[in-house]
């Protein structure tokens, strides 16, 4: 039997989580064993273990914005020279045949394999442009610390080819898949719960909070509709990674600022999202950076809706603009809550758009395909 070491970069099921998943349970269904190393606890580890992974839960020197100071990166030097010490002992140990990071966050499985002769992939969820020198330095441990690299889409390939290409990228393309039965639901218990009016609009985001996810954009653009319209509602959903807890107040203030309390419901965290995405009448993704892939699109389109995306990112390949939904600006929110307000107003548009989006997803990002070119990456390391 192959063993396979998972190493991720954070113990919730956000996007990048859930595609991990996914892939340990293809190669899981070919006989692949699957060792997971992650950095936190969290309701991750109680699904990989559901699927009998073995779970270890160490510190593994992760790259976070908060440590891009000099103190932060001696601290970072340390932790990841800790983890790769410790990676490389459990390579030893268990004589695993491969090692596959997911996400650029984790350097230390890279640089074990290195040192340890391991095969190592690299599944690259991410765009990075800033500091321009610490993306760059991710473009080399790509492509010389990778015998293969797996991009969510082809934003993502072009950005980091173009930092550090060679003649042959190691970097290809495999778009993520989802499991259209968790999104075949009648009803949501949403409304009921908001005590929402049935003529009411709902629009709704689902993201991590972080600085480039684009909370306080989707307050700005909500700040404009609710100007014109007096039946929107606006539902925000997710927690903040660790170490952002501030954003929080910087969104209320933003709140207080336009008076939005009355018509804005902040979830946070919760697990039931296809119920509350059968809630919504049209989700927005209001990333003000590029977006690789984003699942919750996928997610979204899974339940027929509408998707209102910022024109930038993974986004541009999944959002036909005007058949499943509409690019908006990213950097201009009262242009785009003119772009969002032809949807407000037109209930047959917006059915229209979401049956588009199904059938987009059911063609392009099926998850049966995900896991069959997972599968062919790995055996081909």
């Amino acid at each position: 039997m192959k063993k396979i070491l998972f190493i991720h970069s954070a113990g919730d099921l956000y996007g990048s989580g859930k595609i991990m998943l996914f892939a340990i349970d293809a190669l899981i269904s070919t006989g692949y064993s699957c060792h997971v190393y992650l950095p936190e606890e969290g309701p991750l580890v109680k699904e990989l273990r559901s699927k009998g992974c073995k779970v270890n839960i160490m510190e593994l020197g992760i790259l976070r914005r908060k440590y891009q100071n000099p103190i932060g990166l001696i601290n970072r030097i340390f932790a990841l020279s800790r983890a790769i010490f410790k990676i490389g002992q459990m390579i030893k140990k268990e004589n695993f045949d491969l090692v596959y990071s997911n996400t650029t966050a984790v350097l230390c499985g890279a640089i074990a394999t290195k040192i340890y002769g391991v095969k190592h992939l690299w599944h690259i969820h991410e765009i990075i442009e800033s500091p321009r020198i610490f993306a760059k330095f991710l473009g080399y441990m790509i492509q010389n610390f990778s015998d293969k690299a797996i991009a969510v889409s082809t934003p993502v390939k072009r950005h980091w080819d173009q930092l550090y290409s060679h003649d042959k990228s190691v970097i290809h393309i495999i778009y993520n898949g989802l499991p259209l039965k968790d999104f075949n639901i009648s009803k949501s218990t949403l409304r009921n719960e908001l005590q929402l009016g049935e003529n009411d609009v709902v629009i709704g985001m689902v993201g991590r909070v972080h600085h480039w996810k684009g909370q306080g954009y989707f307050l700005e653009i909500a700040n404009h509709l609710r100007k014109k319209h007096d039946n929107v509602k606006f539902v925000m959903v997710g927690d903040a990674f660790p170490g952002y807890e501030y954003i929080y107040d910087e969104l209320k203030e933003k709140k207080d600022q336009f008076s939005l309390n009355e018509v804005v419901y902040d979830l946070g965290f919760r697990k039931d999202i296809p119920n509350l995405l059968k809630g919504f009448d049209l989700f927005v993704l209001p990333s003000t950076l590029p977006d690789p892939l984003p699942t919750v699109v996928l997610e979204a389109m899974g339940m027929s809706l509408p998707v209102v995306a910022t024109k930038h990112g993974g986004a541009l390949e999944m959002v036909v603009n005007e058949k499943t939904g509409i690019h908006i600006p990213w950097n201009d929110a009262e242009k785009a809550a003119q772009l969002i307000s032809p949807l407000v107003e037109n209930q047959d548009r917006r059915l229209e758009y979401g049956r588009n989006g199904r059938v987009r997803l059911e063609s392009e990002f099926s998850l049966p395909s995900f896991k069959n070119n997972i599968i062919q990456s790995v055996s081909d390391v």
